[in-house]
């Protein structure tokens, strides 16, 4: 079983933008996680969530970044409040039982998380990925999301913060 989720919360350069990729280890995902660790690549290191030095996540969450890491500014807002905004998100949805309990100990997630080059405030960027992983893991687990009325929905306003069409 796969469990897909996104969410995108904040706006501006401090806005956050969350695919979350989230199953048990015995599951497809535990190739790609054991991948993913092994294969760094030029500014997409990826590691494990924590939320503080020695206290990981659970389910266990591979952070890999999304934008290419640009500056020490950006590395400093990628590794530290954006990798915390995520680890204090998925931990709040393990701890509201957004997750079932097995998934503690038994799943694994990886989160690809994009921090704008533009960001500049820690504190924003810490919350928006908190509220934007949260809300990742509980589309990610809820049957149906996005419903069919939804995705109507979205085609009559089709756009994202960087694009909108003139006509959907």
């Amino acid at each position: 079983m796969l469990y897909v989720g996104e969410g995108f919360e904040g706006s501006g350069g401090n806005a956050a933008h969350i695919n979350l990729l989230l199953g048990p280890k015995q599951g497809p995902l535990a190739g790609a996680f054991a991948t993913a660790a092994a294969s760094p690549a030029p500014g997409h290191i990826p590691f494990q969530a924590v939320l503080k030095p020695n206290l990981p996540v659970k389910p266990a969450t591979l952070f890999i970044a999304k934008a290419v890491l640009r500056n020490t500014q950006h590395e400093h807002l990628t590794w530290g409040p954006a990798q915390a905004g995520v680890a204090a998100g998925i931990t709040r949805a393990v701890l509201d039982g957004v997750l079932p309990p097995e998934a503690e100990d038994n799943w694994i997630s990886i989160a690809l998380v994009w921090v704008d080059w533009n960001a500049d405030n820690a504190d924003a960027v810490y919350l928006n990925n908190k509220a934007a992983a949260r809300a990742a893991v509980k589309r990610a687990v809820t049957a149906g999301w996005p419903s069919r009325a939804e995705l109507e929905q979205g085609l009559a306003s089709v756009g994202n913060p960087f694009y909108s069409p003139k006509s959907p």
